[in-house]
Order: structure tokens, then C-alpha cells, then sequence
């Protein structure tokens, strides 16, 4: 069976300072799953393909009914996997909501299920319910299926009735062991198969690869005021801004490097406005493109980057190492602050990079902060694409052959979700894959799909551009560099499937 497992608990790639190319950063993970990779397949066998997102873990976040909806409620199809001393795997899955209505609910189905963690070759035992009416209660109280009601009494124990609404021996389900020492939940998400045809046309070969790189090398903007195109990356902790930097670079240095350094943590790393050259080469010349990153965007209502330094990031008032003030944002008389700055010290396009795992839990906060800065973004008139990152994590079939991408029907989802999240055209929303554990250059990752050059010179986003000082630019003057800028980064994302 083919499955796919992540955690959405874990904080992912972020960026530090610059500091010494190649040097690493050693991940840090806050929650991981207790299931081994052998008890997952086991586990997975109960389904087709799937995706696995771990929603609850009680030893993090308390064995009490409280948690577990407040993680758990209104998240679609859901199993539970309890772990007790005894060597059991057990739980149940069910195919609808949480949502505390206390009432009965029926679900065709629903299971419980159960396995032991030393025998990887054991075939789970399934026990489907005696009156799928009665599959399981929607109570207020933990997971409830009848026979077995995990955080029972806000506990580690489970209460066990063989013969209430499921029939199970006891020494198949937990052994007579009713304390767990652990419980989670996890979201079961269908991935689907792959489409027929893939929605973009894949160049994929070797020579397309070289023609696309020398394209970007000898790239110049249109306007003389411009030699570099300033690209911001905005985007969620974690989401892998850095991550794409480092790929980018490493494409064009012909060795992984980690330039930007990744690691991962609660909150932004990132604490600077960072400026990233990219040169053709150990001894190249630097190519026309700046890579511009800053502060992770966090959940929390005044946390992370302040939406007020985005205009004037946008606008070129913020130089290179600007030290971000939690307490406000950038003021004129503030060091770091540039006054007058030049078209050239301008963002050009900016790059929303979001993690596909975590598309369908971005909070309602962080959606009015992501609407938010496009509502400044447009009045700017900047042009504006989308990075999907981790696309490998989020699919399996893609992990197992990354030329997928465009067929696969659970990435063909997402894409749809972001668009509507965003506002932004799918045809300006790139899944791609970083190099971020590779030694070696992988061709096949190296190369990107991306949007059709003529659909991107047609953004819609390129109108005027307001310059700091007030004036706007007329809409003829504007329009030569950012249509010359979205053509440019057309190319720079088919380098790199981040």
C-alpha cells in the first residue's frame, strides 16, 4: 500500500544570517510520531493511499477531551493510535468530523483496529462496527467508539466494552493493558492516483536545463536603472524560503551548497532583512537576480514580520541586515533605514512560499496576514508568484518520481486550495522540491515546470509602481522592467524543483 506521512507539528526550514557558505545547521524537530517507518506501512495497510498528518499527540499536548478537539474537531476522516506497555498498537478510524454534537453518528466506514509493534510482518486486525448507525458518539468526552473510549476520564486510560457496538477480543485489541503511554490522532487524507495527462508540459531534458540557465545568466532588464531584479520571498516559518535560496544556488554553483542556512524552530530565525547574491559559478560573475528574504510570518497576532516593514521592504527604504524590531516596525530616523532609495533598490516581484503539507491548516490569521500584504503588494503594483514547497513530502508518488508532480491529483488539489486562499492564479503557482538532504545534484530536480513565459509577461499584477517619494511612475514606464522581471523569474523556477 502506498502512504505518505507527516507532521504538521514540526516547525521546518527557516533562515539564519549569512554566514560561511557550507557550513550546516543541525535540524531540530519539536514533535515527532512514535510510529516506526514498519509500524506506518502496517498502519497504512488499513487504507489505500493516503496521507497521514499527526493532529494530537497527548504527551504534548495533555491527555484530556479538551486538547483533542481543540486539535481535532472539524478535520474530516481522523485515526487513533494508542500505545500501551504491553506492545499493543491500537485505535480507531472514522470517516467523519468531530464536532461535540453528542449524538450517535453513523459511518459506514468506521473501525477499530489493532497490531503489535514488534511484529512488522503481522497483518492488522480490523473490527468493524455491529450498527455502522452507531459507529461512534460525538460526544464532548475523548475518542469514543463504544468499545473503546481513549482519554477516558482525561487520563492515559482506556475504557474497554468488547460487545458495545463492536465485537473484539481482548487479548487481540490491548492485551487487558488499559494504560496508554500515548495517544494520537492523525488526519487520513485520500492522495488519489495520477491524471492522465499532466497539467503542464515537462521539459525535462538536459539541453532545455542548459538553454534556461544560460537565458537566466544573460538576462538584462529592460530598464538601465535596473541590473538586478530584487525578488522577495514571503512566507510562513518553515516553509522553506531559504531552502529555495540554497537550491537556486546550487544549481548555478554546480554543487549543493547551504549558503542561507535551513534549520527549524518555533519561531523565525530569522531576525534580519537579508540580501543573497547568486553567481554563475565558484568564480562566476553574480546573476542578475537579488534574493531578498526576512522574518518568517507567524500565526499570532503581532508576532513575526510587522506588515508595515513589507511597504517599505517593498518600496527599497530597508537595507541589507536590518535587525527587525519586535516592538514596531521601520521608522525613518531608524538605522538601516535608506531615504532615498532607486528603482534599483526596489522589490521587483515577490514569492509567496507556502509548504504544501501545511496548506489546509494555515490559520485564519495568518490568511488575513498573507491577504493583508497582497492587498499592499497590489496597490504597489508589484508582480507576484506562488512557491509550493516540499511537494515530495506532501505526495508519495511524487517522492517516488518527482516528474509527477503535474499528474499528480492530490498536488492538483492543493494548487486549487492556494489559488483560492491567495487570489492568485494557478498558472502563477509552482510546485517545486529543494535541495535540502541531497550531497549530489539531481538533474531531474534541478529542472522546475513553471508557468508559460507569455501567460507571465501577461500578469495582471504589472500596473504602476509607487515610488517612496511619493510619485507613481506611469504604467508605460513601469510595465518594461516587471514584465522583464516575471519573464526573468519564469526561467530562474523552471532551475530548481524546490
Amino acid at each position: 500500500m502506498n502512504f505518505q506521512i507527516h507532521l504538521f507539528t514540526v516547525a521546518s526550514a527557516t533562515t539564519l544570517e549569512n554566514i560561511a557558505e557550507n557550513s550546516i545547521l543541525p535540524a531540530m524537530s519539536a514533535v515527532r510520531s512514535n510510529l516506526t517507518s514498519a509500524q506506518e506501512r502496517q498502519l497504512c495497510s488499513l487504507f489505500g493511499h493516503v496521507k497521514l498528518s499527526l493532529l494530537f499527540k497527548g504527551s504534548v499536548h495533555g491527555f484530556n477531551a479538551g486538547a483533542f478537539h481543540a486539535k481535532c474537531d472539524i478535520q474530516g476522516p481522523t485515526v487513533v493510535v494508542a500505545y500501551n506497555k504491553s506492545g499493543f498498537i491500537f485505535g480507531g478510524y472514522v470517516s467523519k468530523d468531530y464536532n461535540q454534537a453528542n449524538q450517535h453518528i453513523a459511518d459506514d466506514r468506521a473501525f477499530l483496529y489493532s497490531f503489535k509493534s514488534d511484529d512488522s510482518k503481522q497483518t492488522p486486525h480490523r473490527f468493524t462496527p455491529r450498527n455502522t448507525a452507531q459507529a461512534f458518539t460525538n460526544g464532548t468526552v475523548g475518542p469514543n467508539f463504544g468499545g473503546l473510549v481513549f482519554l477516558h476520564g482525561n487520563t492515559t486510560t482506556v475504557a474497554s466494552s468488547p460487545g458495545n457496538f463492536y465485537n473484539f477480543e481482548v487479548n487481540e485489541m490491548h492485551g487487558g493493558d488499559l494504560v496508554t503511554t500515548e495517544c494520537e490522532v492523525y488526519r487520513v487524507e485520500d492522495l488519489g492516483g495520477l491524471l492522465e495527462k499532466p497539467r503542464r508540459s515537462i521539459m525535462w531534458e538536459s539541453e532545455k536545463r542548459k538553454q534556461m540557465m544560460e537565458f537566466v545568466k544573460n538576462y538584462k532588464p529592460i530598464m538601465n536603472q535596473v541590473r538586478q531584479a530584487r525578488v522577495l520571498l514571503i512566507g510562513p516559518i518553515g516553509a522553506g524560503k531559504s531552502s529555495f535560496f540554497n537550491s537556486i544556488n546550487s544549481v548555478f554553483r554546480g554543487h549543493v551548497t547551504s549558503q542561507a542556512i535551513a534549520g527549524s524552530a518555533g519561531t523565525s530565525l530569522t531576525t534580519q532583512f537579508r540580501t543573497y547574491q547568486v553567481k554563475a559559478g565558484r568564480d562566476g560573475k553574480p546573476l542578475p537576480i537579488v534574493m531578498c528574504d526576512t522574518m518568517g510570518l507567524e500565526e499570532a497576532s503581532g508576532a513575526g514580520l510587522d506588515l508595515e516593514d513589507i511597504t517599505s521592504i517593498l518600496r527599497g527604504h530597508v537595507m541589507d541586515r536590518y535587525q527587525f524590531n519586535p516592538t514596531g516596525p521601520l521608522q525613518p530616523d531608524s538605522p538601516g533605514y535608506r531615504k532615498n532609495p532607486t528603482l534599483g533598490d526596489m522589490i521587483h516581484c515577490v514569492v509567496y512560499v507556502l509548504d504544501t503539507c501545511k496548506v489546509k491548516l494555515m490559520s485564519p490569521n495568518l490568511l488575513e496576514k498573507l491577504a493583508a500584504i497582497r492587498r499592499k503588494v497590489n496597490l504597489i503594483g508589484v508582480p507576484q508568484l506562488v512557491l509550493m514547497t516540499k511537494v515530495d513530502e506532501a505526495c508519495q508518488l511524487v517522492q517516488q518520481d518527482l516528474k509527477e508532480v503535474y499528474r499528480s491529483q492530490y498536488i492538483e488539489r492543493k494548487l486549487e486550495e492556494v489559488s483560492l486562499h491567495l487570489g492568485i492564479p494557478r498558472s502563477y503557482i509552482v510546485p517545486i522540491k529543494n535541495y535540502c538532504q541531497e550531497l549530489e545534484l539531481d538533474p531531474t530536480q534541478t529542472s522546475c515546470c513553471c508557468p508559460p513565459s507569455s501567460k507571465c509577461c501577461d500578469s495582471p499584477t504589472t500596473t504602476s509602481m509607487t515610488f517612496a517619494r511619493g510619485r507613481t511612475r506611469r504604467r508605460s514606464n513601469a510595465r518594461p522592467i516587471l514584465r522583464s522581471v516575471i519573464y526573468f523569474n519564469s526561467h530562474i523556477f523552471q532551475m530548481v524543483q524546490c
